[in-house]
């Protein structure tokens, strides 16, 4: 679980997150359009893969080879993890 807070902990990774959770599988140049479009973010592609791994590491999100594109997509099952660790409503005591 360490490794999903340190991969949350960092904007850029958060950023990607929310880009792949909005839509279906992105590859890598559509990720960093959408970064430096939409975030104002100007990376270098080596910098934004980086970051990708962290999340892939993670089980943040899978990859999927299609020909010589790499897509990536977002997966939600860690964060329900965390979400089912601390419970977001007090019972009275």
């Amino acid at each position: 679980m360490a490794d999903i807070y340190r991969a949350l902990a960092d904007e850029t990774r958060r950023l990607l997150m929310d880009e792949l959770a909005a839509g279906e599988g992105k590859t890598l140049f559509e990720l960093c359009g959408a970064l430096t479009m939409g975030h104002g973010l100007t990376m270098s592609r080596q910098a934004i893969s980086q970051h990708l791994t962290v999340l892939e590491d993670a089980g943040l999100i899978t990859t999927q080879r299609r020909g010589r594109s790499k897509f990536h997509y977002f997966t939600p099952a860690p964060l329900a993890e965390i979400q089912q660790r601390w419970p977001n409503e007090r019972t009275p005591s």
